[in-house]
């Protein structure tokens, strides 16, 4: 048996994000579409573990996955056969063989998320099937002392659309606002990134959103106090087109 760990990107625009339940739309997930490709090529099934679970609409620029298999020996035709048959939005950035015990899920250290926000009068028609338009722009130091009372260790359950009561502790290592480098394209982008020993469901869309509202002086920074204590809700999840998966950290 091999272990085989991928690394791929995919626009996110018309899925249900990376898994649901199947009486939920299973079949029109990442996950579904790749395992179904993987199953077709082994004649057999393969379970996928995946280092996030995007929402949807969400895309991702860097997301892991990792499966065992005893069906395939050579991993750079695996590489382009995967490519061959999956859709043109889902892409293979690297296939190789990973140790045994490795799992793309378990093994994981941190996610980083990223939100692309165009602050520009007039949105960009070229970049805005994957960037949110909020003008004027909002106050970044608002938002840079609210993410003082995000970063560390909390429990994030109210920044979830999940109805967990356990597990729902997670440490918050960054948050990161900045002007994007291109300043010939994409002078007017700003960039907010989010970095997590891991992400609760919908808690990467609810935070940027609740972000957002305090930089737009919809709320005051310290309402990030009250919702942890339950006495606020969190702010409307932000819009999923803005919203990749940049990396995940091993």
């Amino acid at each position: 048996m091999a272990n085989i760990k991928l690394t791929l990107q995919y626009d996110g625009t018309r899925y249900l994000g990376w898994t649901r339940p199947e009486k939920d739309g299973y079949h029109k997930t990442i996950s579904y579409r790749l395992s179904s490709v993987l199953e077709k090529m082994s004649g057999g099934p393969v379970t996928l573990y995946a280092g996030a679970k995007t929402e949807p609409g969400v895309h991702a620029l860097e997301q892991t996955v990792s499966f065992v298999t005893d069906a395939f020996s050579d991993i750079e035709m695996l590489h382009q056969d995967l490519d061959h048959y999956l859709p043109m939005d889902i892409r293979i950035l690297h296939c190789e063989a990973a140790p045994e015990r490795f799992r793309a899920d378990l093994n994981a250290r941190s996610r980083t998320y990223e939100y692309r926000i165009c602050t520009a009068p007039v949105y960009n028609i070229f970049t805005a099937a994957y960037t949110a338009h909020v003008c004027p722009a909002p106050d970044i130091s608002a938002m840079e002392t609210a993410a003082g009372y995000l970063k560390g260790l909390h429990d994030f359950r109210s920044f979830s659309g999940a109805r967990k009561k356990k597990g729902t502790e997670k440490e918050l290592t960054g948050i990161a606002f900045r002007k994007s480098e291109d300043t010939d394209n994409d002078a007017d982008t700003l960039i907010l990134s989010l970095t997590a020993s891991d992400f609760l469901y919908r808690m990467p869309s609810l935070i940027v959103g609740t972000l957002l509202e305090i930089g737009q002086g919809k709320r005051a920074p310290e309402s990030i106090l009250h919702i942890f204590e339950g006495t606020e809700k969190a702010g409307s999840p932000c819009e999923a087109k803005g919203l990749l998966l940049k990396s995940v950290q091993y």
